[in-house]
């Protein structure tokens, strides 16, 4: 400051002095000394033997502007006008870019009326501060009085100003009659045009960057490829990027590209990566957020996560909790953990990736802790901390616990968290609690009903599921049922037996035009099949227009049930010749089971022998197919090979039932008691046998033996509504 008042104290009042002194006034703003640039100012003022002139003042209030200083700016303004100054472009421009930048409206209107001759740098100043701080009919206002609307600048102002107060369709619509007047375009107004338009409109402005020469500007490509991504068409943002030359291409065009692919092309967007690296671009922070979520193996991960930390971002919170997330869906928790660690600046979203990388792994105790010690480091929690927490397997002591700290926190009114509850304790078997967490939700989505329906459901309340599900279509506020919804819905139907109930969810589902969904589909052919219609199975799965695995097993299921096993195996012959659809293991289970029910003893066994890695179901199958036919000793042969499995011994029990060989009975059933002591049916079905043989008195002893351990035989019942 000495410095500045010895300046001003040496120089006698000169031309070439005052020209010195607005370099120097002009040095310091743009280096951004603007506390000493007006201080500077105040010691000239303060000087008799200078005056300053308009460019002076224009440099102190340009300091002033970036300070924000309206205190300071005022009295340059005051002293602009007393000295006649005010009447010279740059000092009027410079004190309505002072007010509009500190946020002061009528201040900038006032200053704007100031202006005898106002240029387009006034008028733009003006409408840009009018958009910034909202007032859009008052920017409208300005735009309509402009004398002269040919400046790109203007239009650029005005379409910019309505994107980001969410005019989305004014930008649009004034980018449209910019064009139609024939004022040019430049690069600024096709990247603001192209980040808020349609796929359709985008083409057409792609069209135009084409045809006017701008496909060589870094931010319209990467307007386009953002553009074509929200928009589904990859082929296109690729064909962009491509097409775009290897200057044109920047760190922003790169990370647009990987992040785009790489929800749906992994393997490309890692080979775009590396065309980043070879390209000598050093990759950002968002970079990296893209590229560990493309990873798809431990060891990829394990090298990008080096290169990271290489490249200079081991301490950002936002890479290593990308780190963390990956790390967490190849169920590596000790590496996501030590990342976890090893970060000093631990955010929320810090605590939360660890936290839900616990719930991924189904350890609710290790999710626990880490949320306790969250607390005690006096990390806040929000909703998404607690939903992680609630999905994780806890106990129903710490579920509680973990209830009573939402209320604490003051977020048991947030719906993703009432939410997580009504589920959470669905789980545990607690609906009453969860029913009543249900109906004190303020508000409710369809995840909230989803959860209840289906929490009645699972816990053997079929009746109330379906009453929820009626207060659900009843509801004011307007809640369609989904996919899920109406698959839990045709559930119930079978659970309850009830064919009427599902023809009409299957009404339901054709008035409202959910048919498409293949989990509908599935859910309406099982149900079908297990209310006793497998003609209706078939009509439902010749009508669904996409079918997955679990259609084509459904269907074989419903075939093996109702013991029509030449229809099922045609059914799988179809699947196969078909080929869009590969088997998996359900398939075999069901197409063996199909077999073994028709007694198909030799395709049966050409299917087993098809199966690269048969598991335990399907020797099961095998040896319950040989032994319906009678084929006992090779059943046999085959419980040995398999292990001597609780089910493949079941399947060999029933047929010495069936076909009254008494002692591999014995034999079979010494072996289940081995496994299972307390099972009642072993000894039943062996006082079967017994019986059948006409040895009732070793038939009677058998169910003495079976009263003495405890073992009782349930009651069995069934019913089919009509």
């Amino acid at each position: 400051m000495r410095k500045a008042l010895c300046f001003t104290e040496s120089l006698s009042p000169t031309p070439t002095t005052l020209l010195n002194l607005n370099r120097r006034l002009t040095a310091l703003t743009r280096s951004g000394s603007n506390t000493n640039a007006l201080n500077l100012f105040a010691q000239v003022h303060r000087c008799t033997s200078l005056k300053p002139d308009q460019y002076t003042v224009s440099s102190a209030i340009t300091a002033a502007s970036h300070l924000r200083d309206t205190l300071f700016g005022g009295q340059l303004h005051c002293y602009a006008i007393r000295s006649g100054l005010l009447r010279h472009s740059h000092v009027s421009n410079t004190l309505l870019s002072l007010y509009a930048r500190s946020g002061n409206l009528p201040s900038s209107k006032k200053s704007f009326l100031e202006i005898e001759e106002p240029d387009v740098y006034s008028w733009t100043t003006l409408l840009s501060a009018s958009l910034k701080l909202g007032d859009i009919n008052h920017a409208f206002e300005v735009f309509d009085e402009m004398p002269e609307r040919g400046d790109v600048a203007i239009w650029n102002a005005m379409i910019t100003g309505c994107k980001e107060n969410g005019y989305h369709g004014m930008s649009i619509e004034l980018f449209r009659k910019m064009h139609e007047l024939g004022v040019g375009h430049d690069k600024f107004g096709f990247a603001t045009v192209l980040s808020v338009c349609s796929l359709r409109f985008g083409v057409q402005v792609h069209s135009l960057v084409v045809k006017t020469g701008f496909l060589s500007a870094s931010s319209v490509v990467n307007a386009l490829v953002t553009m074509y991504f929200n928009g589904g068409v990859v082929c296109d943002a690729c064909l962009v990027f491509e097409e775009a030359g290897v200057g044109v291409r920047d760190q922003v065009t790169f990370n647009v590209v990987i992040d785009g692919l790489s929800g749906l092309k992994r393997g490309e967007s890692l080979l775009v990566f590396r065309e980043m690296l070879e390209a000598g671009l050093r990759p950002t922070d968002l970079t990296f957020v893209s590229v560990m979520s493309s990873c798809s193996c431990a060891d990829m991960g394990h090298q990008v996560h080096g290169l990271s930390i290489k490249t200079g971002y081991e301490d950002y919170t936002l890479v290593s909790n990308s780190t963390m997330s990956m790390y967490s869906s190849f169920e590596d928790l000790v590496a996501a953990r030590k990342v976890f660690e090893s970060l000093e600046e631990k955010d929320l979203v810090t605590w939360n990736t660890m936290i839900s990388g616990y719930n991924q792994a189904r350890l609710g105790e290790s999710a626990m802790l880490l949320y306790k010690r969250m607390h005690r480091v006096g990390v806040k929690p929000d909703e998404f901390t607690f939903g992680s927490l609630l999905a994780s397997s806890l106990d129903l002591d710490a579920l509680e616990m973990v209830q009573v700290c939402v209320i604490k926190c003051g977020l048991s009114s947030k719906m993703e968290v009432s939410n997580a509850l009504i589920s959470s304790y669905s789980k545990h078997g607690e609906i009453a609690k969860a029913d009543l967490i249900f109906e004190g939700a303020l508000e409710k989505n369809l995840i909230s009903w989803n959860a209840i329906i289906s929490g009645f459901y699972h816990n053997g309340f079929p009746f109330e599921g379906l009453k929820r599900f009626s207060s659900l279509l009843e509801t004011e506020v307007l809640v369609l049922p989904d996919a899920y919804t109406l698959s839990t819905l045709l559930s119930i139907c079978v659970n309850t037996s009830s064919l009427i109930l599902g023809t009409q969810a299957h009404a339901y589902v054709i008035r409202h035009r959910l048919f498409k969904e293949t989990l509908i589909g599935n859910s309406l052919i099982n149900m079908y099949s297990q209310c006793g219609t497998v003609q209706k199975s078939l009509q439902v799965f010749n009508q669904m227009s996409e079918k997955d695995v679990v259609s084509w097993n459904s269907l074989i299921s419903a075939y093996a049930r109702h013991g029509e096993g030449e229809s099922a195996v045609v059914t799988y012959k179809a699947m196969q010749e078909e080929g869009k659809v590969d088997t998996d293991a359900a398939t075999f289970t069901a197409i063996l089971s199909a077999c073994s029910h028709s007694g198909l003893v030799k395709e049966g066994l050409e299917i087993f022998n098809s199966i690269v890695k048969p598991s335990v179901d399907h020797f099961s199958c095998l040896v319950d197919l040989l032994g319906r036919a009678g084929y006992l000793d090779e059943a046999e042969s085959l419980v040995k090979m398999s292990g001597c499995r609780v089910g493949a011994l079941w399947g060999l029990f029933s047929a010495c039932a069936a076909h009254g060989d008494l002692k591999l009975g014995k034999m079979v059933a010494r072996s289940i008691m081995d496994q299972e002591k307390d099972d009642p049916s072993v000894y039943v079905q062996l006082s079967n046998i017994y019986a059948g043989a006409g040895l009732w008195k070793e038939a009677e002893e058998t169910r003495e033996a079976m009263n003495m351990i405890g073992a009782m035989k349930q009651r069995g019942c069934s019913w089919m509504r009509l």
